[in-house]
């Protein structure tokens, strides 16, 4: 390592937010960025610790120390390019990945971790504002064609990787623009759209075509994509939403997230809504059902829409402020958690189960809850009520959407309800159909779905040639 000691010198100083009344005026980003000579410093934190866990803790094993060391001899260039040699889209993982890697950092055993994720996102913001970031167009082409059905970051990662290999590749979207959950659900406070237009753009310039507005097992008849392409990549995402099926459950004023998220964003953006009921929080009480991820994005634009109160509801049990590190490490730990929008105002309460809603003129007025004990059962005398005039359903998703593309197409599921296929070929039960992302292996954060769309694109490469010199 450049600094073999800097691990002793510098203490952890990672990212700030701007204060809460100031970010929670506007949906812009709010990460305050760390000067350049205090990221060298970070990256010296970086120790020669022989086995490098955080390797096994990042999904697509991005090579942290060797871009630590080359932050911190100032070669930034070469650690932009180190970085980009295992991950396409270091600026979106730089800003929403939870960071396992850190989880996994030797240091982390004292709960100083590197800052591994604030120094990603510098590695390629600097990248993109030098110009270093360019279209790589092949050299050769194969003439063959690959049609891939979504675009989120499984299918974009495939779509790069396998344009670079020289396939013409056409990109089938849904939605008005290009992106899947990182446009449509990730809240632009979180990350800005521009970032993914920029990628699309340079996909384009790579020899990616995309076809926005088009529903494949809809308008877009997936058998015809068959006939016309060499391989399918279906990367749709996992988009059925965890219902809850309580009595007032009909009530007007309880939507899932999604629905939520996507409006907002399609707001900020100036998209047309379309034919839909406006889902806007502006002077109500609104309660979020689900702990995770998707909860926190609807807590931070409920705030942002100005609702008068946001609570969350988690049904498992608050978790321990603090993991035991000899149990854990260097395993992602469950521990109290508290997200950049649940310190805006949120109230959180753990170990609830909503038993019904209730209201007025079909509206919904009142959550009615219980509070549960260690085997999940209703504790005696502990009902409650919630003033609900909005009530968000984050609980989670199922599996992928079967009417349409994957019941025209009678694609194998598994267990779950996930299209089957391995992590070897990617292959589904029918000839030349793969499958990758949240489609395949089910809801699960946008740094896998990179990784699954990069080995795909290997596997769908290596299908077509008989060899392929893309990296898994």
């Amino acid at each position: 390592m450049g600094k073999v000691t800097g691990f002793k010198e510098f203490q952890r100083h990672d990212r700030d937010y701007l204060p809460v009344r100031e970010r929670t005026a506007n949906f812009d980003e709010f990460m305050v960025p760390l000067p350049a000579g205090e990221l060298n410093a970070q990256a010296a934190r970086c120790m020669d610790c022989g086995i490098p866990y955080c390797h096994s803790g990042c999904p697509v094993m991005n090579q942290i120390p060797d871009w630590n060391d080359l932050v911190y001899n100032e070669h930034w260039h070469e650690a932009s390019r180190n970085l980009h040699s295992t991950n396409n889209f270091p600026e979106f993982t730089g800003r929403i990945c939870p960071a396992p890697c850190e989880a996994s950092c030797t240091l982390n055993i004292d709960d100083n971790p590197v800052t591994i994720k604030t120094i990603e996102c510098a590695i390629v913001d600097r990248a993109w504002a030098e110009g270093w970031i360019v279209p790589e167009v092949a050299e050769h082409k194969t003439g063959k064609s690959v049609a891939i059905v979504g675009s989120g970051p499984a299918g974009l990662a495939a779509a790069q990787q396998l344009a670079r290999a020289g396939h013409e590749v056409h990109v089938y979207e849904r939605q008005a623009k290009p992106g899947g959950l990182l446009r449509y659900g990730i809240p632009d406070f979180k990350m800005a759209k521009h970032l993914i237009d920029r990628r699309v753009e340079q996909m384009q310039a790579e020899g990616v075509t995309f076809h926005c507005n088009r529903n494949v097992g809809g308008d877009t008849d997936v058998g015809e994509l068959e006939r016309t392409h060499d391989a399918v990549l279906l990367s749709g995402g996992s988009e059925e939403p965890r219902d809850l099926a309580v009595p007032g459950g009909e009530l007007d004023g309880i939507h899932f997230a999604m629905d939520f998220l996507r409006q907002q964003n399609k707001r900020v953006s100036g998209e047309d809504l379309g034919d839909v009921t406006p889902i806007l929080a502006k002077g109500k009480h609104v309660v979020v059902i689900g702990g995770g991820d998707t909860g926190s994005d609807c807590i931070g634009t409920s705030i942002r829409q100005g609702a008068l109160s946001v609570t969350q509801l988690e049904i498992m049990p608050q978790p321990p402020e603090k993991e035991n590190k000899a149990l854990t490490w260097p395993h992602w730990p469950l521990k109290m958690r508290t997200s950049s929008s649940q310190d805006e105002g949120a109230v959180r309460d753990f170990a609830v189960m909503t038993q019904r809603f209730s209201g007025e003129g079909g509206r919904v007025e009142t959550l009615h809850g219980v509070r549960i004990d260690a085997n999940m059962k209703p504790m005696d005398g502990s009902e409650f009520e919630l003033p609900a005039d909005l009530v968000l359903l984050a609980m989670g998703f199922v599996h992928p959407v079967r009417e349409g593309l994957l019941k025209q197409l009678d694609v194998a599921l598994d267990g779950r309800g996930n299209v089957r296929a391995d992590t070897e070929n990617y292959k589904t039960n029918r000839w030349k159909v793969f499958s990758a992302g949240d489609m395949r292996r089910g809801q699960s954060l946008v740094v896998w779905a990179i990784r699954e769309g990069r080995q795909a694109a290997r596997a769908i490469d290596e299908a077509l040639m008989g060899q392929s010199l893309l990296p898994r």
